[in-house]
């Protein structure tokens, strides 16, 4: 994402509603990397995730005249995308719900020494790698919809509490409030199993053929291991200020923002080329 000042992100929002296919491609370009990494965050899985890219720049494509400057561009496209995978019900976890209990079950009676070697000749660092980082995204799942939004908006993207309290419809105050309580919860578990980013006896590397068989990771799609990761920096443009909330700041390294994938890239690029596109312009 190329920062850009309220001015200048107004005045292309101005020229893609009077038809200015470039200026539409340069607003789309500076949201796709932001909307994907909130919604694989949100979604726990890269395919869900891609399909829900899609679907939010198109709500953003179409209700572009609707933006009337009340606040921030990114703000208005963080209230698309958030209102958008808050009433998700496509994605796998929706029907096969995560709750900490479980996830902590499974991690202290999983018989991962009865599982036979499954990593089809595939590095096992590189599956472990691979894993880290898909289970930490799917323990997000273990929070209700609200909480996983308030943990990620907060944690991710760092927003301050103004922005992300307009958002999601509630005071800085309670936001902050539920911010810190949501990152506790977190970091509890994690020190209580995880060996990676905690206390726990819990081992990425020891887990690789149990999480194949579980089809949690598969050695011939690493999606978080070919995915190109952006500097967290860059992904710190869409914010408009950092505050201190808690000590927990440095507990979440996991939360590591990606490109989004090449094919999702090409179906949007293939969507602003369509003429459909002049059709939503003129309508």
């Amino acid at each position: 994402m190329n920062k850009k000042t309220k001015e200048e992100l107004q005045l292309l929002v101005d020229q893609a509603t009077a038809g200015d296919k470039k200026a539409l491609e340069t607003l789309v370009a500076d949201m796709q990397d932001m909307v994907f990494n909130l919604s694989l965050r949100m979604l726990g899985t890269f395919a869900d995730a891609e399909d829900a890219v899609q679907d939010i720049l198109l709500k953003m494509i179409t209700h572009l005249s609707s933006f009337k400057g009340d606040s921030s561009f990114t703000t208005w496209v963080f209230r698309i995308a958030v209102n958008h995978l808050k009433n998700y019900k496509k994605h796998m976890f929706a029907h096969y719900p995560l709750s900490f209990e479980y996830y902590g079950d499974d991690i202290e009676k999983g018989k991962i020494q009865d599982v036979p070697d499954l990593t089809q000749n595939v590095d096992k660092n590189l599956l472990a790698e691979e894993l880290k980082m898909s289970c930490t995204n799917v323990m997000l799942q273990c929070l209700d919809v609200e909480s996983r939004c308030i943990f990620i908006l907060g944690t991710m993207f760092q927003l301050d509490s103004r922005m992300a309290g307009d958002i999601l419809g509630m005071t800085p105050e309670a936001y902050r409030q539920r911010l810190s309580r949501v990152r506790r919860k977190m970091a509890n578990f994690l020190g209580q199993y995880c060996g990676e980013y905690g206390d726990g006896r819990c081992r990425c590397k020891d887990r690789v053929n149990y999480a194949i068989q579980n089809h949690r990771i598969n050695p011939l799609q690493t999606d978080y291991m070919t995915a190109s990761e952006i500097p967290m920096e860059t992904m710190m443009d869409v914010k408009h200020a950092m505050e201190d909330i808690d000590d927990l700041s440095q507990d979440f390294s996991f939360c590591k923002p990606y490109r989004s994938p090449e094919r999702t890239r090409h179906l949007i690029q293939e969507f602003l080329d369509s003429t459909q596109l002049s059709i939503i312009q003129k309508s």
